[in-house]
């Protein structure tokens, strides 16, 4: 291919992450040249792929948001479309959504030492062109886009009704009048219940197991005191803080004294369910809190559907479907006329992009992640996760932010290339410890994490906000030429 166009850095992703890289980098460096490459033909990632009924945020929107853009809808708790609204507005008011380029599917990416840049491999329409660029920022999260995860449903070709899964939802399903079967108990099923319950005959949330739910206000009331007492920005810095630490102390809490807080947790359903179902059966997980993420549910709109009676909750193994539902290994039998598995997500390494340096592939699990945003071994590449136990975007807007400042670096420098070097010496660990499903079936595929910084992920955002904003760039972790 050749005199490949050159830019100074791509950005893979169009969603909340990629927005808030492109925001970072013309601000920081706005001098450099960048595009977004994004996959798909429109802009939002997760919150424009996810059509489900009632799909919206498991985080509140003061953290989920942008640090630099304020929330300004009421709903603290975002359905899915008023979040695509924001990002789209977001990228609009910024100029970021000109620099978007739809259906550029990255497909790999070679760094030449030679030439001291990225060759990028991307798909266009069916045909692959060839970019350059000088560093990558990948903000493809790490969800497989193409499918979720469905595990083998014994006798699932005899059922009569219809199967989908939340990923693949689409809007002429009808579900009017129909006994609906949700499998699954995470954040998915407790959102898509309350919600299908509205038109359904009746909808049960079928689960192997409990997971803990916790109950918030679908409106901030201290965020809507504020936005009513201060200007704007100071308003949603003031409420985006006040969760931060909020979410911080209930983490820590909960690791410190796990008994007392499930103890808690179990209690506060009790107490909003008000009889309608046996907590101790559906709503008393075996783990301790936080070894799974915990499910939100605004304004207690699950217990309330179950407490009307147009859901229940169901908890045993399946045995196999049957021409019109599910016979459970109980012996019990569920009618049903849709069923919806919202049985999990599917873990993707970087996005399915093939990376190599000088021509070798890079193994992605015998790698080492460094400030949690960097792969040892492979130069000017930083990469977007989100935390497991606060919002997305907290973290991805902190990756932006480093990134930013590591280039900015390099040129005051007359540096060409950064490159983490891994110590054989820090122990391993896995990148994520949660025992969820999605993340036990393909974390062994991930990059490690390391015992000790700069190796470690503390999932504290107050810990890394220090880090990306005042400690030292050209530390002995990381080479420099």
């Amino acid at each position: 291919m050749a005199n490949p166009e050159h830019l100074d850095v791509l950005i893979v992703g169009a969603g909340l992450s990629g927005v808030a890289a492109a925001y970072h980098l013309q601000t920081t460096c706005p001098t450099k040249t960048y595009a977004i490459l994004e996959g798909r033909e429109t802009m939002g990632g997760t919150w424009d792929l996810f059509r489900y009924p009632g799909v919206r945020s498991d985080s509140d929107m003061y953290t989920l948001g942008y640090s630099f853009k304020p929330w300004r809808d009421a709903k603290a708790i975002a359905d899915g479309d008023s979040i695509l609204a924001y990002i789209q507005e977001t990228a609009a008011e910024f100029g970021i959504d000109r620099h978007v380029r739809y259906s550029h599917r990255v497909e790999g990416a070679n760094w030449s030492s030679a030439d001291g840049h990225w060759k990028v491999t991307v798909r266009r329409k069916g045909q692959l062109v060839e970019l350059t660029c000088g560093f990558v920022i990948l903000c493809s999260g790490y969800y497989d886009y193409e499918g979720g995860y469905t595990p083998e449903l014994v006798g699932i070709g005899t059922f009569k009704g219809k199967v989908v899964h939340p990923q693949k939802w689409t809007p002429d399903i009808d579900y009017t009048g129909k006994r609906v079967i949700v499998i699954g108990s995470g954040a998915t099923a407790v959102t898509l219940v309350p919600e299908l319950a509205k038109k359904a005959a009746h909808v049960t949330m079928l689960q192997r197991s409990p997971t803990y739910i916790v109950t918030v206000p679908a409106k901030d009331p201290i965020a809507d005191w504020l936005r009513n007492k201060l200007p704007e920005k100071v308003a949603h810095a003031a409420a985006r803080w006040k969760n931060v630490l909020f979410g911080m102390a209930f983490f820590n809490i909960s690791r410190r004294w796990p008994k007392g807080t499930a103890k808690w947790l179990i209690k506060q359903a009790e107490k909003q369910l008000e009889g309608s179902a046996d907590v101790k059966e559906h709503f008393t997980p075996t783990y301790n809190p936080w070894d799974q993420r915990l499910c939100l549910i605004p304004d207690a709109d699950l217990f309330k559907s179950i407490k009307d009676g147009t859901a229940s909750v169901v908890t045993d193994h399946i045995d196999t479907f049957t021409a019109t539902g599910i016979k459970l290994r109980s012996g019990k039998h569920l009618e049903a006329d849709l069923v919806v598995t919202a049985t999990g997500l599917k873990l993707k390494v970087f996005g399915g992009i093939a990376f190599s340096v000088d021509g070798k592939p890079v193994e992605a699990k015998d790698s080492m992640i460094y400030k949690g945003l960097m792969v040892s071994g492979v130069p000017n590449l930083a990469f977007a996760v989100g935390y497991t136990n606060a919002s997305w975007t907290l973290k991805a807007d902190l990756t932006a932010q480093y990134a930013c400042r590591l280039i900015a670096f390099m040129d005051k420098r007359g540096y060409s290339y950064c490159v983490p070097q891994r110590d054989p010496d820090v122990q391993e660990e896995p990148l994520m410890n949660f025992t969820s499903g999605y993340v036990q079936r393909s974390i062994d595929q991930f990059p490690k994490q390391g015992a000790v910084r700069p190796w470690k992920l503390f999932q504290n955002y107050a810990l890394d906000l220090w880090m990306i904003r005042h400690s030292k760039i050209d530390d002995s972790s990381i080479r420099f030429g």
